[in-house]
């Protein structure tokens, strides 16, 4: 199997899991986390997922190219634009996503790091667009993602060239929450995993869906943006528990309701 995938106590830990291929993606494996995102999506009980990569030399390294199975070019470009079912385009997701990135995020690798709300990374890690390079192009949501969570000419330089940049430099530019030794990956993860839990999910779910649907409207459209996540959390009884518990002083019991 190609991807590991494991629900535990609200928590989905999603795994590429091809380490003899620096978790290159390739047809089968594609298909089986787009399988994952779809399920993740119709699942309630999911308030948190964490993608990683097997091992501790990739995250994941991009399309695998020894793979002749799948489209390439003007199809695999159209197919994207008809579906948009990768992690990093899709615009159904209100699940919030964790990147645990062990190592290289290269290529589709990096534009799966795009696709999530939260980016923790080893000291080790480095990311990288080489597109065009094999004279390929970031269709997976690099060319147009990239360059709204960076400085614009850092990412342009990022995928004329396919130079690697570390994750402190990433972090700099504002794409990483978080840069710890590799050993303490996990540990980090499991903290903002937590903080996460904390909170109510369908607050969660209302944030995650007025980001991602507002970032380029004015400021007033933005305000009075009623997405259903939204309306929802304001009338949900787990937004009268948050008070109730802050007034009782203990822990709020979120129902997701």
């Amino acid at each position: 199997m190609s991807v590991i995938f494991d629900i535990h106590d609200h928590v989905a830990r999603v795994t590429i899991d091809r380490p003899d291929r620096m978790n290159a993606i390739d047809t089968v494996t594609h298909q089986r986390l787009c399988e994952i995102w779809e399920e993740v999506e119709t699942t309630p009980d999911i308030r948190c997922v964490v993608l990683t990569g097997a091992g501790a030399r990739a995250f994941c390294a991009g399309a695998d190219l020894k793979d002749d199975t799948g489209n390439s070019g003007v199809a695999y470009w159209e197919s994207i634009s008809r579906e948009f079912s990768g992690l990093a385009l899709r615009r159904t997701m209100k699940t919030p996503v964790i990147a645990r990135v062990n190592g290289l995020a290269l290529g589709g690798g990096l534009e799966m790091v795009l696709g999530c709300d939260i980016v923790i990374a080893a000291d080790t890690a480095r990311f990288a667009l080489p597109e065009a390079k094999v004279g390929r192009v970031p269709l997976d949501g690099g060319m147009v993602l990239l360059q709204r969570l960076i400085p614009r000419n850092i990412a342009v330089g990022m995928m004329m060239t396919g130079r690697m940049v570390p994750a402190v430099e990433m972090a700099r530019y504002g794409l990483i929450n978080a840069v710890v030794p590799q050993d303490s990956l996990d540990a980090e993860v499991d903290a903002w995993v937590a903080d996460i839990l904390a909170s109510a999910p369908l607050s969660l779910r209302a944030i995650k869906a007025l980001v991602r649907e507002t970032p380029d409207m004015p400021v007033h459209d933005a305000f009075t943006r009623q997405t259903p996540e939204l309306i929802t959390a304001l009338q949900s009884d787990d937004a009268d528990e948050g008070v109730a518990a802050f007034r009782e002083k203990r822990r709020p019991v979120w129902t997701g309701r």
